[in-house]
C-alpha cells in the first residue's frame, strides 16, 4: 500500500486549511470574514483541487484507478466519473471567485449528493462484495461520507453568523 494512497484524500483539505491560515495571517480579516476565508479555501482546494486531481486520474489513468477501487480495468464508468469529478472540481475552484451564498450552497449540495452516494456505495461494496481495496474501503470512503457533512456544517455556520451580523446592523 503506497503512502500517497492513504494520504491523498486528506491532502487537499489540508492544503486548503494551510492556504486559509496563510491568507488570514496575511490579510488579517475579522469576524465572519475569517470563516468565509476558511470556507472559500476548503471549497477551492479541499473540494476543487481534490476533484480536479481525481478527475485527472479517472480520465488519464483509468485502468490503474479502477483497479485501486477494486474494479476491473477497461471499466466504462471511469470516463463518466472522471468528467463528474472534473466538473465539480472546477466548480469548487470557482468558489474563490464567486462568493454568493447560492453558488456555494449549490456547490456543496451537488458535491454532497454525489460524494455521500459514492461513500454509501463504497460501504455496500465492502460489506456485500468484500471489496477492501484501498480506494474503496480506505480513507476515500471516510472522506466521501464525512467531508460533505463538514463543508455543509461550515456553510451553515457561516450563513448563520452572516445573518446574525446583518440583523444587528439593521
Amino acid at each position: 500500500m503506497a503512502l500517497m494512497e492513504i494520504i491523498w484524500p486528506f491532502f487537499f483539505p489540508l492544503v486548503g486549511a494551510a492556504a486559509a491560515i496563510v491568507h488570514i495571517m496575511w490579510k488579517r480579516p475579522a469576524g465572519t470574514a475569517v470563516l468565509e476565508t476558511f470556507l472559500a479555501w476548503q471549497l477551492a482546494a479541499g473540494l476543487g483541487l481534490s476533484y480536479v486531481y481525481a478527475g485527472f486520474g479517472h480520465l488519464v489513468f483509468p485502468d490503474q484507478v479502477a483497479m485501486s477501487i477494486g474494479w476491473p480495468p477497461k471499466s466504462p464508468f471511469q470516463r463518466e466519473v472522471g468528467l463528474w469529478d472534473l466538473s465539480i472540481g472546477v466548480t469548487g475552484l470557482l468558489c474563490l471567485k464567486f462568493r454568493a451564498m447560492g453558488f456555494w450552497s449549490a456547490t456543496v449540495i451537488a458535491f454532497g449528493i454525489f460524494s455521500i452516494g459514492a461513500g454509501i456505495g463504497h460501504v455496500y461494496e465492502f460489506f456485500v462484495h468484500g471489496n477492501a481495496s484501498i480506494n474503496n474501503a480506505g480513507p476515500v470512503m471516510y472522506m466521501d461520507l464525512l467531508y460533505p457533512v463538514f463543508l455543509g456544517a461550515l456553510l451553515a455556520w457561516y450563513d448563520r453568523m452572516k445573518k446574525r451580523l446583518q440583523t444587528r446592523q439593521v
